[in-house]
């Protein structure tokens, strides 16, 4: 039989709430970058959605923390004024803290009106062709890694 102890039978409802939500801020301060270039550096938003292997989320301000794996896929970005910028990206992580403040951290990033919709069926042909022509496991696993951010990819400018 399990048997709690005192300290956990102690816990008031202030100290759960503290480390379930996230603070009184009525802003989303957004830190977004690549090895290449810082797309935004602190900046206010209204809201991030992001593709992450445990299913795409939105975040708004005063979101619960988190912490996530972001799988090739498109990040919108909200701006404050009600327009919208989109960005590929091919992988990274999202940590969304309890301050408001978000970073995503991208291996590579694009606007999604930067990609030739021709380029990226390209791409994703040649990752087929690798995924069927891989003889060892490493190349299988790396061959359906190009495949998944070519299928993202070639999604993102539909």
């Amino acid at each position: 039989m399990f048997k709690f102890t005192s300290r956990l039978v102690n816990l008031n409802s202030a100290s759960i709430a503290r480390r379930c939500f996230a603070s009184e801020s009525n802003q989303l301060a957004l830190t977004f970058s690549s090895p290449y270039q810082v797309i935004y550096d602190k900046k206010v938003v209204k809201q991030v959605d992001v593709p992450s292997f445990s299913g795409s989320f939105g975040i708004l301000a005063n979101h619960v923390p988190v912490l996530a794996v972001i799988k090739p896929g498109v990040v919108t970005v909200f701006e404050e004024d009600g327009s919208s910028n989109k960005f590929f990206v091919s992988s990274g992580t999202i940590t969304v803290n309890e301050d408001s403040s978000v970073q995503v951290l991208a291996e590579e990033a694009v606007p999604v009106d930067w990609i030739d919709p021709q380029t990226a069926k390209e791409i994703l042909s040649k990752a087929q062709n690798d995924l069927s022509s891989a003889n060892t496991e490493e190349a299988k696993a790396e061959a359906q890694i190009a495949v998944d951010v070519g299928e993202a990819l070639v999604a993102s400018t539909s």
